[in-house]
């Protein structure tokens, strides 16, 4: 009798301890998935950045390409803003009332084209601002100087490639500065710019196709024969054969 009680009492001391062991066991594996649970929400809400991506705002699809003007780009600077920062260009921009303007730091007569002409013909593919005002107005200001045609006809096998990266370019107000720049040249150069006008027209060909772009690459071909006189008229029709000539 005495043997069966103690028996007893070893069986239920047992259960006991399984029970409890039982319940210290699942008690842990509950507190392991709390601190999992809370350590993966904390660190996926650490950074704004991976919350706006679970939790996209309405203004992230109206503007998808919007960035931070105060953050630092990461971007390096064009090869024409990085000389316009250290001063290579000899002349600012003055804000005004009404419109902008250049202040060179000596008459623009007195500076030599080789490379400025070229370095500013390579800044009319800049899309930001103050760059495309000052490459822009830099270059036209230039080709009116006294002398020009003497400095610039010796830039012409340099200067087309970099005036037709202009042409060819997507952006369509870079185009349209490249188009006038080449007309402004014509002024100056005159049929000295015929040997080199066979590389330009192709793509003012391609840009005729745009409704928008129509009449201003017209008015310009129609300058450009206007300025390169009959040689320059041959080689317009054989670019681009519906070319009217100003002369009939």
């Amino acid at each position: 009798m005495q043997k069966s009680e103690c028996h007893g009492v070893v069986q239920l001391r047992n259960r006991k301890a399984g029970s409890c062991d039982q319940r210290t066991s699942s008690s842990m594996q509950i507190k392991h998935r709390t601190t999992v649970q809370q350590s993966n929400s904390s660190s996926s809400t650490s950074s704004p950045e991976t919350a706006r991506k679970v939790h996209p705002r309405p203004s992230d699809k109206l503007n998808p390409k919007t960035i931070n003007p105060f953050g630092e780009q990461s971007r390096a600077p064009s090869a024409f803003a990085a000389i316009y920062s250290k001063g290579g260009i000899p002349c600012r921009l003055v804000h005004g009332s009404v419109k902008h303007r250049l202040q060179w730091e000596c008459p623009p007569e007195n500076l030599p084209f080789d490379p400025l002409l070229i370095t500013l013909a390579e800044g009319l593919r800049e899309t930001k601002h103050p760059y495309t005002f000052v490459s822009k107005e830099g270059f036209r200001e230039l080709l009116l100087v006294q002398g020009a045609l003497e400095k610039a006809v010796p830039l012409l096998p340099r200067l087309i490639p970099v005036l037709k990266a202009a042409l060819v370019h997507m952006d369509d107000e870079v185009f349209a500065r490249g188009l006038n720049a080449l007309v402004q040249l014509s002024i100056v150069v005159g049929p000295s710019l015929n040997d080199h006008l066979k590389h330009l027209l192709t793509s003012l060909s391609k840009r005729l196709r745009d409704k928008k772009f129509k009449e201003p690459i017209t008015s310009a071909l129609q300058k450009l024969e206007q300025h390169g006189g009959n040689g320059s008229l041959i080689i317009i029709k054989s670019k681009i054969p519906t070319y009217c000539s100003i002369c009939y």
